[in-house]
């Protein structure tokens, strides 16, 4: 029989890479908690995320309890711009022109102007209305123009996306299903005649990758990019934006975990 004469415990690097496996494993555990995916597990989640969090707080007493956007969204658009007058935004998945929208205020109290870009045509109406400084552009964006593509629609409207079981994950049944074409974002702001973006939004429901594919980044350099990042396509959206030199906003990750706030490197 083999007698081991190891001392009980072990060496301390043994001790040590037992340590750093064992954070490995609660760092992976809390990446899964922070980034489930589904907007109903963030509107479950998120107050307990940040209810303690100075940040956010900060941003409440600074620009008021109210808000347009569904989290934070408008208070950090504000937060990053310094309550800047008349810039440039591109609002991708736009959806209704005032409810969860993190431009809204932007237009209506700071005087920017932009396009809201929505495949659903019923939103028209309230961009005409209300919002006379957007240019509302019914299209699907994607990575390449002229295919056929179908945008699955609940009843509400909210989660309407091209994957039909993501749109119904949030306890919608689909109701109707949109037959279009694509273009892409390039496309789009060539023809509007964008040259400069300050704030781009983008929220298509996992189809963000498409999206950033169809879009050249470097050309127009938004100052500030707020991206919907669920689980699914994270580390694609991440690596578009490595590739291309912009790094996270730290200080608002505790403040808002359902979204990417980006800058460019050099900014």
């Amino acid at each position: 029989m083999t007698v081991s004469t190891r001392r009980r415990g072990g060496s301390a690097v043994e001790r040590l890479l037992i340590g750093i496996a064992a954070l490995v494993v609660v760092a992976a555990a809390l990446i899964v908690t922070f980034g489930m995916g589904q907007k109903t597990m963030d509107r479950r989640l998120h107050p307990f995320l940040v209810r303690d969090d100075g940040v956010l707080k900060a941003l409440a007493a600074r620009y008021g309890t109210s808000r347009n956007s569904e989290f934070a969204e408008e208070w950090i658009v504000r937060d990053f711009f310094g309550d800047r007058r008349e810039g440039v935004f591109v609002d991708v998945g736009a959806n209704d022109y005032r409810q969860e929208s993190n431009t809204y205020y932007l237009e209506t109290e700071l005087g920017w102007s932009g396009l809201a870009i929505e495949p659903q045509r019923k939103y028209a109406a309230g961009y005409a209305e209300h919002r006379p400084r957007s240019r509302f552009i019914p299209v699907f964006l994607s990575d390449v123009r002229d295919e056929p593509a179908t945008l699955y629609v609940p009843p509400s409207g909210l989660r309407a996306s091209s994957d039909k079981s993501w749109a119904e994950s949030g306890g919608e049944r689909v109701t109707e299903a949109i037959q279009t074409v694509t273009t892409t974002l390039d496309d789009v702001l060539d023809l509007n005649h964008i040259t400069a973006i300050d704030f781009l939004s983008i929220d298509v429901e996992l189809h963000e990758p498409q999206v950033l594919k169809g879009f050249s980044i470097d050309r127009y350099r938004p100052r500030l990019v707020c991206v919907e990042v669920q689980l699914q396509v994270r580390q694609a959206v991440l690596d578009y934006f490595t590739r291309h030199r912009y790094v996270i906003v730290g200080k608002y990750l505790r403040a808002d975990s359902g979204n990417l706030w980006l800058t460019p490197l050099e900014s």
